[in-house]
């Protein structure tokens, strides 16, 4: 009998899901890097995400005619580092789903991924998966993330937060989502926005694993300090 061998965790699809919170130019941001690492995405967007997308960005999203090339392309007025054109073979990487799809491979737990984040994350949204009445495929596919044991990754903007929405976050926590609130830190010597941007696609990149370098880590000139130090020691010098 022929056994077949699982794919290897660095080959699998990543599911990224677009909700009506503030902050969807983290979710193209992050889109963008995961095509870059060589990943396949399964994108899904809400109506509400759309919505904001138009709102925040000036895109129209048509959810049944999904055309990718608007957000992929987006260029803030702010941006201070300009952003290159993806190939082909990146854009082929790319997979639309209609958030009322259910038929749709990431609806099932026997499709592989290597993980699934909702960026950014609605309170709506959040409150549908950590109360398992899903009644849409954004919320259909984190529940199989949580119920499969894979990495679900949450991102709320949404501030202050209610004693509803703190439980939720809870509640989802128990599960064994990962809450990754939409809150950039300023110690990785920030220059301009992009910065701000990348610190929070960077630790969404974290979580599943997937090597970057959006920003400086903590530490990491120490570090680099001391090995440069030890490199120039001679063998006789005492360490």
């Amino acid at each position: 009998m022929m056994v077949l061998q699982p794919p290897a965790a660095g080959s699998l699809p990543v599911v990224l899901a677009i909700t009506g919170a503030s902050g969807i130019l983290y979710a193209v941001r992050l889109l963008r890097a995961l095509l870059a690492a060589g990943r396949d995405v399964h994108l899904t967007i809400s109506p509400s995400g759309a919505a904001v997308t138009k709102q925040e960005l000036g895109i129209d999203v048509s959810l049944r005619q999904f055309d990718p090339a608007p957000l992929l392309n987006h260029q803030p007025v702010w941006a201070a580092r300009s952003r290159q054109d993806l190939g082909a073979a990146e854009l082929a990487r790319l997979h639309y789903h209609h958030y009322q799809d259910f038929m749709t491979p990431i609806a099932s737990g026997s499709f592989l991924t290597a993980g699934m984040v909702i960026c950014p994350c609605s309170g709506s949204t959040l409150a549908g998966i950590a109360h398992a009445s899903s009644s849409n495929l954004v919320q259909r596919a984190a529940e199989v993330h949580l119920k499969e044991r894979r990495k679900l990754v949450v991102v709320p903007r949404e501030t202050p937060l209610s004693t509803l929405a703190l439980e939720n976050m809870h509640r989802l926590s128990l599960a064994g989502g990962i809450v990754l609130p939409a809150m950039p830190g300023w110690y990785h010597g920030v220059q301009s926005l992009d910065d701000l941007v990348d610190f929070i696609v960077a630790r969404i990149l974290d979580q599943l694993g997937i090597d970057n370098r959006l920003i400086s880590r903590w530490g990491e000139d120490q570090l680099s300090g001391e090995q440069t130090e030890m490199g120039g020691r001679s063998a006789e010098e005492p360490t």
